[in-house]
This record gives structure tokens, sequence and C-alpha cells, in this order.
């Protein structure tokens, strides 16, 4: 586990402790926390897009909009969210709508009725005479074999994608889509930029925190640990955290769900009997008036490791068929 004084967690805490609202500060997370690409490494070939240093001016637009979250609240609406990528995007397109940049968001293109080509999650000003698609995804990934397999190793909780898979699907059609014959109708302007703007966090074996190349030096990380190893982590304050504060560090006054750790083992044997999904739990601490985050990590059944390995060994089967 990282020093709490030097976490990613600490540095969010004394800049954007004074927000409040778990939106806000979702959004401030969005603007401000590291890309999780490298846009110089050469591996990208330029097609990493990045938000850049916040401004004093988004700085205060934040503390206004914590302050009062009407136009936030109605851009989001009354729907309950269950998928965090589509959050993530909704609270972007307000940044960008907000910005005076947003074109378009999540504009489908059709070859026909029954053939959908692909979307574009944004459309940007590039210009008077020019378009920027923004290719935009939130992901979570735990190391799981070795750092040298490159973005192949980085694997979802569920074992249903990697970061190479990912990039692979941005890069190879979906930052083409701006070029497909059916996208031209739709396009007010031509598509002159193409770039994949990636946010999230990295989780590794607890102890283990690899360089690896393309990935950004100071990137949100935390670590990840089998149940059977949760007394390895000397913490005793967690919270299971919902899917929709997966984003910024967590803080508020008070938290009623605060479990130690042999409630959090017993709650989560409970769970991985019926349910194998990895959970995601903060390390807090409890101050009168405070929880705030000090660390993350996912806890995985005693049986991810043989079953990450076990797909594993399917990807690289189907590589050699293909």
């Amino acid at each position: 586990m990282q020093d709490g004084a030097d976490s990613y967690q600490a540095a969010f805490h004394r800049r954007w402790g004074h927000l409040r609202r778990a939106r806000v500060r979702a959004l401030a997370w969005l603007l401000d926390s590291p890309d999780l690409l490298d846009a110089a490494a050469p591996h990208w070939q330029g097609r990493i897009a990045s938000t850049g240093p916040v401004t004093p001016e988004v700085e205060r637009w934040l503390r206004d909009l914590d302050f009062d979250p009407a136009r936030l609240d109605a851009a989001l609406g009354p729907r309950v969210y269950r998928r965090l990528g589509l959050y993530a995007e909704k609270l972007m397109a307000f940044y960008f709508q907000e910005q005076g940049r947003l074109v378009a968001h999540g504009l489908q293109i059709r070859a026909n009725r029954n053939d959908t080509v692909g979307e574009f999650d944004f459309l940007l000003e590039n210009g008077p005479d020019a378009l920027e698609h923004i290719e935009f995804a939130t992901k979570f990934y735990l190391l799981q074999g070795e750092a040298g397999q490159e973005f192949d190793a980085l694997v979802g909780p569920n074992l249903a994608d990697s970061l190479g898979a990912k990039m692979r699907k941005i890069f190879g059609r979906q930052l083409e889509l701006g070029t497909h014959p059916a996208a031209q109708p739709l396009l007010p302007r031509p598509v002159t930029s193409a770039r994949a703007l990636v946010k999230g966090w990295l989780f590794y074996p607890a102890g283990s925190w690899p360089a690896m190349s393309g990935i950004t030096a100071g990137h949100c990380r935390g670590f990840w640990c089998a149940l059977g190893e949760l007394d390895s982590l000397g913490a005793d304050a967690f919270l299971v955290l919902p899917k929709l504060q997966w984003l910024a560090p967590f803080r508020a006054a008070q938290a009623a769900w605060l479990l130690n750790r042999a409630q959090l083992h017993a709650e989560l044997e409970a769970q991985f009997e019926t349910n194998p999904s990895p959970v995601l739990v903060a390390v807090v601490r409890e101050t009168p008036g405070l929880v705030e985050e000090i660390e993350r990590g996912f806890i995985v059944p005693n049986d991810w490791r043989e079953r990450a390995e076990a797909r594993s060994a399917q990807d690289d089967m189907r590589n050699i068929v293909w």
C-alpha cells in the first residue's frame, strides 16, 4: 500500500476538499486526474488527448457549481445511472457544453437501419472549418501477470476486457469513424483530428508498482488482493464503494456503512458465494465529522487469479487462430 501522505488521494483532498457534492467532485476528478495514458509515448502515435491542467477559471467554475449545482443536475436529469461509463460521459458532455466546445455527443452512425457502424462520443469545435472527435473511456484495470506483457496484462475486474483489447478497438475502429462514408452526411464539418481521452485507475498486487511504458507515471493507482490475503493489508477501516463513487476519492461527513476488517471479510465471503465479481473498497481515515479515503483497492475471490490465467490462455489461443 502507498504512503498515505504521498498518495493521489491526499493530493486530491488537499486541492478539492472544499467540494461537497459527489457529482461535482466526480467532475473535478475527470478534469484534474492524471490521464491514464502517456500522450507523449511513441506507442500511441500522437492520438491520445489530454484534459490538461485545470485553469483558475475552471477551478472557480467548479466551486460555483458546487455552491449551485442546478445546471449540472438538469443536464444529468432524473434518471438513476447504472453504468459508470455513461455517468462519466454525461459529466464530460456537460463540461464541454459549458465551455462552448460541444457540437455533438453520442452521435450514432448507421450504414442502414439494422447496421450501426459506430458512435462519436464527442464532436468538439476545432476551428471554423473542422471538428475534433474525442473517444472517451473511463477504465479500471488490474495487473495480472507480468508488466512486460504490456497492456493485455491489465484486465478488467470481471475479466471481460483488457487495456490492450480496449485500445486496439479504439485505434482500429472507433477513431476511424470520421472517415466512414456513412458519417459524412451527418457531419456539419470535416473531422480533422481524432484522439482518445482515457481516464481511470490501475490496480496492482499489493506492494508492486511497476513502471509501464505508455502509462502516465503519476496515474491513479491502487492495490488488489485475494480475499484470503485481506489480513496482509494492515488497515481496519473500509468502505465498499458503490460504482458511481469509483471516480473521485471518497470524502464525506459520515458513512454509515463503515466496516472493520473482520466485517469486510465476512461480508465479501458471503457475497462471493453467489457473485464472483471483485469489489472495490476504500481504506478510510475516520475523524470527528469526516470520513476520508486514503487508499483503494479491489478485493477479488480466492480463485480469481486462476480464472484470469485461464482467460489469458483462451485469448492467446484466439490470437493464434486469427
